[in-house]
């Protein structure tokens, strides 16, 4: 393998989580998985408007379903409300199968159990692939 294919591919991620320790093991999954992941970690709908509308726009949002003061729905419906074309995942530890259904029903663009990261590589390649030829 040369060099440029060990190169970890850098990817901007808007994280909506209230939990550090789930902060950290995520950013060391996406590591672990060939991303050198810029996180923007926001808690409430303030903070990720000001993510959303900076210099550095993230290319993908990640969304805890529950948080204190905000909600993986609430974060999707401000993301759909400022028109930007950026893939969002739903995140959570435990929630149904309905709630999950609810989500992508709702404009997610896959849901993710935080118990079950695998899936996670998989679906965030999926939708930057697709976010790319939207834009092209």
């Amino acid at each position: 393998m040369s060099s440029a294919e060990l190169k970890s591919r850098e990817l901007k991620v808007l994280l909506v989580e209230d939990n550090v320790d789930d902060a950290f093991l995520l950013e060391r999954h996406l590591r672990r998985h060939g991303f050198a992941p810029q996180i923007t970690r926001v808690e409430t709908a303030p903070e990720m408007l000001a993510a959303l509308t900076g210099p550095d726009s993230p290319e993908v949002v990640l969304a805890d379903y529950n948080l204190p003061n905000f909600s993986g729905p609430a974060a999707l419906q401000l993301l759909r409300k400022s028109g930007l074309d950026i893939p969002f995942i739903m995140m959570s530890g435990a929630v149904s199968e309905e709630t999950a259904v609810d989500s992508m029903r709702a404009g997610a663009h896959d849901y993710v159990s935080k118990q079950n990261l695998t899936r996670l590589v998989p679906a965030l390649e999926r939708e930057l692939n697709e976010a790319s030829r939207r834009r092209n």
